[in-house]
């Protein structure tokens, strides 16, 4: 077969998918509500974070299932860029994984009534001792929903400034007694991300978000007090 051939084998293929596509159009594309009847819970495990419960849920046809999910406060993350156009990332050691991985700073919502855009900053500020004066709603993520409930806010935070020493009073333990932080370009984040040099969800996500709502100068962005669906 000659690459005209191939060329439009492809493009028959393309169009018999996009008229595929066309059929969905009454499908509306976007995650909504939705609670089935829980009959039963057993909660497993009750830890300083997290808690395992097990429920026993109703499916359709009234038959019953259990269902295992880890129970998480919630979590936001930020990607803090610069005027020239990097990112901020920071190595943390992560036990589960068992290896230092490059993130974004990123924090448990775990000050009732916070704002979330209000959680980040203090995280922005704590982990990596910088501060923003611009904040938009970058994505909003389900880690892992079928195992979890936890949802990470990801904010875009720009015109960035370092915090003085003596205004930084956060003193960091555990695994944040040494965390290096880094200002690399968005496009190189972008290409580490897509070549399995950076793992972290949040990280991948935001980078990759970042990047693609770089390309109307973010103006397609939430405000930052955006709700959350």
């Amino acid at each position: 077969m000659s690459v005209e051939d191939t060329a439009n084998t492809a493009n028959t293929a393309n169009t018999a998918n996009t008229e595929d596509a066309g059929n969905v159009d009454a499908v509306k594309v976007e995650d909504v509500e939705e609670s089935w009847n829980v009959v039963a819970t057993t909660r497993h495990f009750a830890g300083r974070v997290i808690s395992v419960r097990t429920d026993t849920v109703e499916m359709p046809g009234g038959v019953v299932a259990d269902r295992d999910y880890v129970v998480h406060p919630g979590s936001v993350a930020v990607v803090a860029l610069d005027d020239e156009d990097r990112v901020l990332l920071i190595r943390q050691y992560r036990h589960p994984m068992r290896r230092l991985m490059w993130e974004l700073p990123a924090g448990i919502r775990d000050v009732a009534g916070e704002p979330l855009v209000e959680c980040a900053a203090r995280e922005l500020a704590e982990e990596a001792a910088y501060r923003a004066r611009t904040w938009h709603t970058l994505v909003d993520l389900a880690t892992s929903p079928g195992m979890s409930d936890e949802r990470i806010r990801i904010f875009l935070a720009r015109d960035v400034e370092p915090i003085p020493d003596e205004e930084n009073t956060y003193v960091r333990e555990h695994e944040e007694t040494d965390m290096p932080a880094v200002w690399i370009p968005l496009v190189t984040a972008v290409e580490k991300a897509l070549s399995g040099m950076i793992h972290n969800s949040p990280a991948v996500a935001g980078i990759l978000a970042a990047y693609a709502a770089s390309a109307d100068g973010f103006k397609g962005l939430r405000p930052a007090g955006a709700p959350e669906a």
